[in-house]
């Protein structure tokens, strides 16, 4: 097992005592450390939630919304892309009729604070469209770092992978 140096460890810990998370480290649905904790991942939840419904019902006002003008969002199979090209994708599965919907598969979102910044989330979803008559589903694993800017959050960088 792998040890980490204390000089790093109580640097950290400080850091994030001094910007008032009272927590440090994985934040789940089923064991926060904190009221604070507890508000971060419900807040992310809620986001998330709000994302993805607007995605489901083909509302690209809200969806674009959702993520700031200069995100970039890494896929392990497309490789870069950005605003333009995210919010494309939803034009382009409605013009082409796609049943596509997305699920946030339960228990496996994490948050992570990000001092001075927002948070990191991080979890499995799962994607399903018809296709010759049957359910056509997969599983991915994501990343979203969020930014706050007062009560406004936005995503502004994606990591897709494990297609």
């Amino acid at each position: 097992m792998r040890t980490i140096a204390p000089y790093f460890i109580i640097p950290f810990t400080w850091l994030i005592l001094a910007n008032g998370f009272e927590y440090s480290g994985r934040l789940t649905g089923h064991a926060a450390g904190s009221y604070k904790a507890d508000s971060l991942f419900q807040k992310i939840s809620q986001l998330d939630k709000k994302v993805f419904d607007a995605f489901n019902r083909r509302d690209t006002v809200l969806f674009a919304s959702m993520f700031s003008k200069d995100l970039e969002f890494f896929h392990d199979k497309a490789g870069l892309t950005g605003y333009k090209e995210t919010t494309d994708f939803l034009q382009s599965t409605i013009r082409n009729g796609s049943d596509l919907q997305r699920t946030l598969v339960p228990g496996t979102m994490e948050v992570y604070p990000v001092p001075g910044y927002g948070a990191i989330q991080t979890g499995t979803h799962e994607f399903c469209h018809t296709e010759q008559n049957k359910k056509d589903c997969g599983r991915f694993k994501f990343l979203h770092i969020w930014k706050q800017t007062g009560d406004h959050w936005q995503i502004t960088r994606v990591i897709s992978y494990d297609h």
